[in-house]
């Protein structure tokens, strides 16, 4: 067996996981290259393959699975560079996009500005065609006009086009048929089309998913066809997928055309990383994960073993209604900036340093305190071990950062200063964290924190000190948790089809009917080369689920249902799917209307087909005693223990299977650092990962 690579495009550094054919995970990290993502990718495998000691042709050409988590669709909704878009739609929906179904994120300030249009309205066009409730054609298509909206949008130098008909998600015929004309009228334009996107009920969702679509899926499209293209130009010839968000992997033609489906591509590795290598292989079920780089830090939950999936999805405030892991993302990460506001307060985030130039301390130019700089002032981080010493860090450059824009402002000294951008920053997280938990009807108490990424075990005591949790998980790859996590992902399609009708008047052949035509949708998504090709790979798996709510309500509960060996839905089944759903209303809501029908709105089929997955090694039993990683002690900051104390550092690659470390005290893995904090206690598991209790 060959190398599988795990890849993670992050907003300051490119993680990289390879498992070797002997079983060895290692990690690469490159500082990440935001004007071609693909440079940072390629420098990750030069520096994986000069550490196997063979050439970059010879480590790809030994490599059978690359699996790459990237942020060109997500970055290109944040920076508003995607396509230049435009829409066919029927005749009267043309502004359906910002009209929004009324949304306003701030209701009470009529001042506040619209979203940024990611299609003028000028790019926005008609045509004559109206399909019913029913699917029948009531206006037939008018192709002439459709000709003349599609030779328009050409002449405007629109470069990708969305298609979204009144009903088309009941009868694509129309959208169908515009797509015929549009590739014979303008065969270079993209096509994003409804019915393919998103082929349910409620307008607004569909339409603006599949602007969405259309706007980031030519520049995810490019940008995989020319890594995919020089990848295989330096002698890798097997298997390459991209990461979802829904926690699944799929090809790249996939990803290229579907662009809405991975604006969570990389986060999503980290809570497939949580969901099996904790809860699995730990026997953890309810677990929030929190994953802080350099730029963000996100925060999702899981539940009984699986993390939770939501369709209610706003990217740069545009609806993205298919099928996401539920991940909160708020601007905190080891690049945030700090700086005072004209009222004199200090704020952190959500604006970054980024890869380039970075904090103050990486020394590249940055000039902008940021959390890395505070965490360096204060001890947390050694300027001589960074990145297992990799990189030095300049403490210099932090403290004249930090006195110039947030001390000298505030009145404070530089270690104040530097103290309380920690402060502000825990609150932040901890916030980010009752997001997903408190304001969901969550107590946190009830949950183990997991934290990850480069930055998440600095800081990770002191949001479970603040919120009540009792036990804290750090992974000793948490810097490069969501790349390894992507080598535990399997294939996975979605597909749904609206289907309106009471529980107790359901047409079990027509539901039947609907999951038949969505599992051959699947099969022109995944063709059975796929898994013919490479041996990597098992059987298809199907699941199904319903999307159902009480009569008078607007959103919807998805709950699984059950099927036969040959994927027949039974009244029993709808039964009990019903009764699930009656359940999780209760569970949601407080309350069920048990004597009530359920409506169901749409019919969800998730195809899966497992991928090799990385054997799991446990660790053999060493003692308790941690004395032989204990490698120095160093001043480190306390607040509550009123200023700096000489603090134990523990050399993380020395710790052993079941050694105790007693905090305070800090544990400086290879590229990452764990700080724990007075009352807390450390201990290194069999499943290679620290298990922190709090008291």
């Amino acid at each position: 067996m060959g190398h599988k690579i795990g890849i993670d495009v992050g907003g300051t550094f490119t993680d990289l996981v390879y498992v070797t054919g002997e079983g060895s995970i290692l990690v690469v990290k490159t500082p990440t290259t935001p004007e071609n993502q693909a440079k940072g990718v390629l420098a990750g495998l030069e520096k994986a393959a000069s550490r196997e000691g063979v050439s970059l042709g010879d480590f790809l050409r030994e490599t059978d699975l690359i699996i790459h988590g990237t942020t060109v669709a997500t970055n290109t909704m944040l920076e508003f560079n995607g396509a230049r878009t435009g829409l066919i739609t029927t005749k009267g929906f043309r502004d359906d996009i910002e009209i929004r179904r009324g949304h306003k994120e701030r209701i009470f300030d009529p001042r506040y500005p619209k979203p940024v249009p990611i299609a003028l309205r000028r790019h926005r066009l008609t045509v004559d065609e109206r399909i019913d409730r029913e699917g029948k054609v009531i206006t037939p298509l008018d192709e002439d006009e459709v000709v003349r909206v599609v030779r328009k949008l050409k002449e405007a130098g629109v470069g990708s086009i969305g298609v979204c008909l009144f009903f088309g998600f009941l009868n694509p015929a129309h959208e169908k048929r515009v797509a015929e004309i549009a590739r014979r009228e303008y065969p270079e334009a993209f096509l994003s089309l409804s019915h393919e996107v998103l082929p349910q009920i409620r307008e607004f969702e569909r339409v603006s998913t599949t602007l969405v679509n259309a706007y980031t899926s030519p520049k995810l499209k490019r940008y995989l066809e020319n890594l995919e293209s020089e990848l295989a130009r330096l002698g890798f010839a097997r298997e390459f997928f991209v990461m979802l968000s829904n926690g699944g992997i799929m090809n790249p033609d996939y990803a290229g055309k579907y662009a809405v489906y991975s604006l969570l591509s990389g986060p999503a590795g980290g809570v497939v990383a949580c969901s099996q290598l904790i809860g699995e292989l730990a026997g953890e079920k309810d677990i929030i994960t929190v994953d802080m780089g350099g730029t963000s830090y996100d925060v999702a939950l899981i539940r009984g073993g699986r993390p939770t999936v939501t369709t209610e999805r706003w990217v740069s405030r545009y609806r993205a209604a298919v099928p996401m892991l539920d991940i909160h993302t708020i601007g905190a990460g080891g690049g945030s900036v700090a700086w005072v506001d004209p009222g004199g307060a200090l704020q952190v985030g959500p604006q970054s340093s980024g890869a380039v130039p970075g904090p103050a301390c990486y020394g590249r130019g940055g000039a902008e305190p940021t959390v890395t700089d505070a965490n360096l002032l204060l001890g947390f981080l050694d300027p001589e071990t960074f990145l297992g010493g990799e990189m030095k860090l300049d403490r210099g450059a932090a403290e004249k950062a930090v006195e110039q824009k947030v001390a000298r402002p505030l009145g404070l000294d530089t270690t104040r200063a530097a103290n309380g951008i920690f402060r502000i920053v825990n609150n932040n997280m901890s916030n980010g964290i009752r997001v997903v938990s408190v304001q969901r009807g969550y107590d946190p108490r009830d949950f183990v924190l997991v934290a990850f990424g480069g930055n998440g075990a600095i800081h990770a005591g002191v949001q479970a000190r603040d919120l009540g949790i009792r036990k804290v998980i750090v992974p000793r790859l948490a810097t490069a948790f969501s790349a390894r996590g992507m080598l535990n992902s399997n294939i996975v399609i979605t597909k749904m089809r609206t289907c309106i009708m009471r529980s107790d008047e359901a047409d079990i052949q027509a539901l039947n009917s609907l999951f038949d035509a969505m599992r051959r949708d699947v099969d022109v998504d995944l063709p059975s080369s796929i898994r013919e090709r490479s041996g990597l790979m098992g059987e298809m798996r199907f699941h199904y689920a319903v999307d159902m709510h009480y009569k008078g309500e607007t959103h919807e509960i998805t709950v699984p249902i059950g099927s036969d060996e040959k994927g027949s839905v039974s009244d029993e089944n709808l039964a009990k799917a019903v009764q699930a759903f009656h359940d999780a209303h209760e569970s949601l809501h407080t309350f069920a209307n048990r004597d009530d029908p359920a409506y169901l709105m749409n019919l969800r089929v998730e195809a899966v087909v497992e991928v090799y997955r990385p054997p799991l090694c446990r660790l053999p039993f060493a003692g308790e005693d941690p004395s032989e990683a204990r490698r120095k002690n160093r001043q480190v900051y306390f607040d509550d223990e009123g200023g700096f104390r000489d603090t134990p550092i523990y050399e993380g690659s020395r710790v052993r299977c079941g050694n105790v470390l007693q905090g305070p005290c800090v544990i400086e893995e290879p590229a990452t650092t764990i700080v724990v904090y007075r009352g807390q206690t450390a201990r290194l598991t069999e499943f290679d990962h620290y298990e922190m209790s709090v008291l």
